[in-house]
């Protein structure tokens, strides 16, 4: 892969994926990427590199001029002026979502939960915060790592039928076969990301990636994801016995 002008490593293959080479974040990367990081080191890590990775999908964004008055003189100013929607999707798209509304604090956030059964890499919607109706310029997708890009394929057809008119995505690593399913059938939803790794293991994780960001955010072991589910429920309710309340004493 080569290198263009603005620090970005160049993939031919995907001319929507984007890839930053700037020293800090390939730093920040690397802190995700090893096993030792801590939960609260890995959130915070990751909402620094969601920072910069969100000044970087932001960068075409349409402006509007302004006059103000400033402490020497007036002066014309520029806001953005760009309708954004943000989309992390649940759970491990949470961890981005402060640090994006720090760069956009105006932007909607609509939440949209998916997760895989075990042995499965199908996604499964399980929540959807979307408005029935939208003037959503650019989605804004959040979440740490595309592996399959199953889940990321599904909530991009999601926001295509919503009404986006624009979707992106910001992720700190994609695998460069899930880059290669979600061009197929999205080519025109742009990525950014600090990397593209080669390898999908077996459960669907990116190698080397950055692990399972949910649990690695909010500390939940894989092996115990589940198992308070997994415990059989008793047949019927136990009933409950109230005591009946006490009558209210009135005073002479």
């Amino acid at each position: 892969m080569d290198h263009n002008e603005n620090n970005e490593v160049e993939a031919p293959e995907f001319p929507s994926l984007h890839i930053s080479n700037h020293p800090v974040l390939l730093h920040k990367l690397s802190i995700l990427r090893c096993e030792s990081t801590s939960p609260r080191d890995y959130r915070n890590v990751l909402r620094e590199l969601t920072l910069n990775l969100g000044y970087e999908a932001t960068a075409d964004f349409s402006l509007k001029k302004f006059e103000a008055k400033g402490p020497l003189c007036e002066f014309e100013g520029q806001k953005l002026s760009t309708d954004v929607s943000l989309v992390p999707i649940m759970r491990s798209g949470l961890g981005m979502v402060e640090s994006m509304l720090e760069l956009l604090p105006n932007a909607a956030v609509y939440h949209i939960g998916m997760y895989k059964n075990r042995g499965s890499i199908l996604p499964v919607q399980y929540f959807n915060r979307l408005p029935k109706s939208t003037s959503c310029e650019v989605a804004i997708v959040l979440d740490p790592s595309i592996s399959t890009s199953q889940t990321i394929n599904a909530t991009c057809s999601i926001l295509k039928k919503w009404g986006a008119k624009s979707i992106k995505i910001v992720c700190a690593v994609v695998s460069k076969a899930g880059m290669d399913n979600l061009y197929k059938r999205h080519p025109d939803v742009q990525v950014y990301a600090a990397a593209i790794d080669d390898t999908i293991t077996e459960d669907g994780l990116t190698s080397p990636g950055i692990g399972d960001s949910g649990d690695r955010l909010f500390s939940t072991p894989y092996e115990l994801i589940g198992s308070c589910c997994e415990e059989k429920l008793p047949s019927s309710p136990k009933k409950v016995s109230v005591p009946a309340a006490k009558k209210a004493r009135t005073d002479p």
